[in-house]
């Protein structure tokens, strides 16, 4: 993968909920191994697409380079945060990853319908959780080629 031409960092945005969820990504990103990853974190869909739009308190937020999403989330639920990259011009460029718990056919179809880049299921299992995010950097930021604007 190369490595982005501005100052070299790559930019992740994980929307996640739960803290417990949010420690673990970071001790797997942390493993990853590959120098010049930054992850920042939204709680919920409002506060992902105000990072994303930077606005109030993200008005200075790195855009990302790859979203890591949740779909069950408060006050916008991680679809309809989905809906909403896709539908923007400046950001469908992203790629999103919908990380979640669920295993529904409904739900899977509903991302890949929304142009979800890919959707991986988050195990509950504190070893099984590690194996998978180490996969998805592997993939991510490792060996395919993110788009640059």
């Amino acid at each position: 993968m190369t490595i982005p031409e501005t100052g070299g960092t790559i930019e992740i945005l994980l929307v996640e909920d739960n803290p417990g969820d949010v420690r673990l990504a970071e001790i797997a990103l942390a493993e990853t191994a590959l120098p010049g990853n930054h992850m920042s974190v939204a709680r919920d869909g409002v506060e992902a697409m105000d990072f994303l739009h930077r606005i109030g308190c993200h008005r200075n937020a790195p855009r990302p380079d790859l979203v890591l999403l949740d779909l069950n989330l408060p006050r916008k639920d991680g679809r309809q945060v989905l809906r909403e990259i896709k539908a923007d011009k400046g950001l469908r460029s992203i790629p999103v990853v919908v990380l979640t718990t669920s295993k529904a056919r409904e739900d899977i179809e509903t991302v890949y319908d929304l142009k979800g880049n890919s959707y991986v299921n988050k195990p509950v299992d504190l070893e099984k959780f590690m194996t998978v995010m180490q996969a998805v950097y592997d993939f991510w930021l490792k060996t395919v080629e993110l788009p640059r604007t």
